[in-house]
């Protein structure tokens, strides 16, 4: 990078001569404002002449570009079809970029129309931007939402964020960052043409809601959550209801010492055949009604050692259950005859 480069006369970037006496964290980020605002934040990375001649220590890069660097996405769309692609709030126009095919100019609209022929839509989202909500709520227009750069960790709520997705056939999340998210109600909630969603690299720490978070994922056969950490969530209302393709799932990872509702938490998952949830503490529990309502297909259920006696809502809890389930937890004496 030519010398040239560096703004001469900007405010807040000084000579190399007065830079001698300063902080080096104060002028990275100076730099830093500098290359994102003409998103070439990578070559600060790279080029060990710029480093050089800044007599710069770049060993915090990389906590710097979790905090600068942009979140890339692709996404394709059904072809000849017209509708919203991403859902921009008013006052973060700015800051996103978007690029249609291979081009490399600038789309301002978030719309398709019939007549683009857009095989590819290219999103770049600036670090200004925290919340992820309603991001591509009731976007149904697009088959692929693939997450190509995700260094950044100040995301913190993704409620909604594919809700109403319906014609979402493939979600690549390999990359996604969740460190800071604290919301995750309805996050996937619609996505009715999925077949199978890898979250094993979710980190869900600070999740306190996971209230419909795949609700209606009806074509849905392959869920791994193996990793997720539940131990500040509080509310699992219809986590998983209406999952009727969903013949198996891992919940051994699951801590629920916090949680006070799993009201049709498995509701309709008509397929699924043995669940084992001995692992979940139900100390905290308010209402878990209707949670394994039309579970029709399931034939185990090793539960834990639930005190119904704290509960304030217990009814309906195993209605349009298999009548040899049923027996099996009527055998328990643990659930009062409303339970069924």
């Amino acid at each position: 990078m030519e010398s040239s480069s560096i703004p001469k006369n900007e405010k807040d970037i000084k000579s190399k001569d007065e830079l001698k006496n300063l902080k080096s964290d104060y002028f990275l980020k100076n730099i830093i404002d500098y290359l994102k605002a003409k998103k070439s934040l990578q070559i600060f990375k790279y080029n060990k002449k710029l480093q050089k001649r800044l007599n710069l220590n770049v060993n915090n890069y990389k906590e710097y570009s979790e905090i600068y660097s942009s979140i890339e996405i692709d996404l394709i769309p059904i072809p000849n079809t017209n509708g919203t692609f991403i859902n921009i709030p008013e006052n973060e126009k700015e800051y996103f970029h978007i690029y249609y095919n291979e081009r490399k100019d600038e789309i301002k609209n978030n719309k398709l129309f019939e007549n683009n022929k857009v095989s590819k839509i290219k999103i770049i989202i600036d670090y200004q931007v925290k919340s992820f909500e309603l991001l591509f709520n009731n976007c149904n227009i697009i088959e692929s939402i693939s997450f190509k750069k995700f260094y950044r960790i100040n995301i913190n709520n993704m409620s909604k964020m594919f809700s109403g997705c319906s014609s979402l056939k493939e979600l690549n999340l390999s990359n996604f960052n969740t460190n800071n998210v604290t919301n995750m109600a309805l996050m996937f909630e619609g996505c009715s043409s999925l077949t199978k969603l890898n979250l094993s690299n979710f980190n869900t720490n600070n999740v306190t809601t996971m209230e419909s978070m795949f609700e209606g994922c009806s074509s849905l056969q392959y869920l791994n959550i193996s990793n997720f950490n539940t131990h500040n969530v509080e509310n699992m209302i219809y986590m998983f209801g209406k999952c009727s393709s969903l013949k198996e799932l891992n919940l051994s990872s699951f801590n629920t010492h916090n949680v006070r509702f799993m009201y049709s938490m498995f509701s309709k998952c008509s397929s699924l055949k043995e669940l084992n949830i001995s692992n979940f503490n139900t100390e905290h529990l308010w209402n878990i009604s209707w949670m394994f309502n039309s579970c029709s297909s399931l034939k185990e259920l090793n539960l834990p050692n639930i005190n119904t006696n704290k509960l304030t809502s217990c009814c309906n809890v195993f209605t349009g259950c298999s009548k040899e389930l049923i027996m099996k937890i009527k055998s328990l004496n643990k659930f009062k005859e409303d339970a069924f």
